[in-house]
């Protein structure tokens, strides 16, 4: 049948599903003036924004205006669509659903949007300590990005039964009393997790720092949200719970900045008082050669019950426990060289026996 004006106004006053035909025209021309309108903002109004953004000093806009400029086309269409129905008269029960489905849309992107931003803080945090400490543990800093992104969709969740009429004051003190429960079953779980925040934000140690925890010692290897490991001296993996030491007491040799060694040696009783005098000497020429040490003291120290007793102080300027075991084995063998080229002998364990004929 050829279009004209009598079957245009025709086709106009036909009410077809409760809505005339100049409904349907108006929803037509809805949906395609705002599917270019949004084709328009796509193409040229984001790249202007992505121009523009480049230039401010935060890195949120660029986040957002990114996000929007990766949106899929389909979104545009739904968009479109949506806009164009509500033009017409609907079912209440299509009009309910319609608007359900587009704030379960706009919820989505939304918690994807604050998902992205969550994921750029977290990634600056990470290098911005990989920077100060290639060494540091970053795991706990990715465990709070996720916890925080959850709870985000947890929130969202909420917000949309919230939305759809279902009374969420009562579900969360449902809620609550469950967590209460569950919070007791998982006691232990929890003090560790709350305790590897502590170790986090307090910093007691880091990894690769040598610390000694009650009868054990060793490097930290690994920072967990349970448990921290640490090798040992004899090669084994010790593992300890974040709960036990946040109690404990801990002795970190990483932070210091020089270590205070104490050591002694004994000399012969036959050992004459000028060669006693040449030992102060001979240990001080020693230190003059010894790099990281700086000789604090040195003293005839007391008459012990087989031999004449010497107390050694010095500072090591390094907190690494092997140049510590190298500088001592260097003192000790330059020591051991001062004495046989003096003539002084060490001394050992020895008892004399005098017989009275």
């Amino acid at each position: 049948m050829p279009l004209n004006n009598a079957n245009l106004k025709q086709f106009l006053e036909m009410e077809i599903g409760g809505n005339l035909g100049r409904d349907y025209a108006v929803f037509l021309a809805v949906f395609v003036g705002l599917l270019v309108i949004l084709k328009f903002f796509e193409l040229y109004i984001i790249r202007f924004l992505k121009r523009l953004t480049k230039k401010s000093k935060t890195e949120i806009d660029d986040i957002v205006i990114e996000f929007v400029g990766k949106v899929n086309w389909r979104l545009y269409i739904l968009i479109s669509f949506y806009a164009a129905l509500k033009t017409l008269a609907l079912h209440p029960l299509a009009d309910k659903l319609l608007n359900y489905a587009a704030i379960i849309i706009l919820v989505y992107y939304g918690v994807r949007l604050v998902g992205l931003i969550i994921d750029y803080y977290t990634g600056k945090q990470i290098k911005k300590k990989l920077a100060e400490d290639e060494n540091e543990d970053t795991t706990l800093v990715s465990v709070l990005g996720r916890m925080a992104k959850t709870l985000v969709w947890i929130v969202a969740f909420l917000l949309l039964l919230s939305n759809f009429g279902v009374n969420i004051t009562s579900l969360i003190a449902g809620l609550g009393i469950g967590g209460i429960a569950i919070a007791f079953a998982l006691q232990n779980i929890l003090q560790d997790l709350f305790a590897s925040f502590t170790i986090y934000f307090d910093k007691p140690f880091k990894k690769g720092d040598f610390v000694i925890i009650g009868q054990d010692m060793g490097v930290i290897k690994y920072i967990g949200i349970k448990s921290t490991r640490m090798q040992t001296l004899q090669g084994q993996e010790l593992i300890v719970s974040n709960k036990e030491l946040t109690t404990a007491r801990i002795n970190n040799y990483k932070r210091m900045e020089k270590r205070r060694i104490v050591f002694g040696f004994g000399v012969e009783y036959g050992t004459s008082l000028k060669k006693l005098k040449e030992i102060n000497d001979a240990i001080r020429r020693i230190f003059r050669k010894i790099k990281l040490a700086s000789l604090d003291r040195v003293h005839f120290k007391e008459f012990g019950n087989f031999s004449l007793n010497y107390e050694v102080v010095y500072y090591l300027n390094s907190s690494d426990y092997n140049k510590y075991m190298d500088t001592q084995q260097e003192i000790n063998f330059a020591i051991k060289k001062e004495f046989e080229k003096l003539g002084i002998a060490m001394a050992f364990p020895t008892q004399v026996v005098y017989v009275k004929k």
